[in-house]
């Protein structure tokens, strides 16, 4: 199984460790699309702020985003599980999983990002602010620079199980699976149950809760069948839409009663 994740806007510091080494991360045929985008990145951060700020999209209480990504080559990197936060990753707890569940996260969770195309939760990186939503000066619209090189390597990634999409519509644009690997992919909603509308904030809290109920139980479905059998086991209300025809993914609705 593998599990496709977006990234969190807001990060945790840096810390102290041992600068990023951008070849010892995973999915290593991304390592010249990654060079191309730090090197921009830090460029365009450390020559001027205020168009720095414009091109990222951040607010004058964000400007300190602009020094810290002029300084990625040389700030500490931590394991990429530890500089992503928020909702979703608050949920999953991913420091607070037993020692067999965090070798699962290990082999299971794959994070998409507009610096790193997408890394694996163990793999060190250093806090940054770049979204896949970014055009860069020279490299243009990162959802679009990121897809040959991630079809490249996301074959063999995918390998011949499930995948989990719980991506967002912007990181989705970075690699959409096609053919047999989309037949076995499946993305999830997450609606009010009475209303059948999309909640926002609980989605991610409920996408987080069930990544890790999953990895709790030890529980690696083989296609999109077998996922909503193990998500009913453990106490999910689970819709399916059953893919339209052959090399298409399926859609499932996770059904919440309570918003908040």
């Amino acid at each position: 199984m593998l599990v496709l994740l977006p990234p969190s806007e807001g990060k945790a510091s840096s810390g102290r460790g041992a600068p990023l080494k951008l070849e010892s991360l995973a999915l290593a045929g991304l390592t010249a699309a990654r060079e191309a985008v730090l090197d921009e990145l830090v460029e365009l951060c450390a020559a001027d702020e205020d168009k720095a700020r414009e091109v990222l999209g951040l607010s004058e209480g964000l400007r300190g985003e602009v020094a810290k990504n002029a300084g990625l080559r040389t700030a500490g990197a931590r394991p990429a599980g530890e500089i992503y936060t928020g909702v979703l990753y608050d949920a999953l707890g991913l420091a607070s999983l037993d020692a067999a569940a965090k070798r699962r996260a290990a082999r299971s969770l794959l994070v998409f990002s507009g610096l790193w195309g997408a890394v694996r939760v163990t793999d060190r990186i250093p806090s940054y602010r770049c979204s896949m939503g970014v055009k860069l000066p020279g490299l243009g619209a990162l959802g679009t620079h990121w897809r040959t090189p991630m079809a490249s390597v996301m074959s063999e990634a995918a390998g011949n199980g499930l995948v989990l999409d719980l991506r967002s519509s912007a990181y989705a644009a970075a690699w959409r699976p096609k053919g047999e690997a989309a037949g076995r992919t499946a993305s999830v909603r997450v609606l009010h149950a009475p209303t059948r509308k999309v909640v926002s904030h609980f989605n991610k809290a409920t996408k987080g809760r069930m990544v890790r109920s999953l990895l709790t139980a030890g529980l690696a479905p083989s296609g999109p069948a077998e996922l909503v059998e193990a998500l009913r086991d453990l106490g999910y209300v689970v819709e399916v839409e059953a893919p339209a025809g052959a090399g298409k993914a399926w859609t499932l609705d996770v059904l919440v009663t309570e918003v908040h």
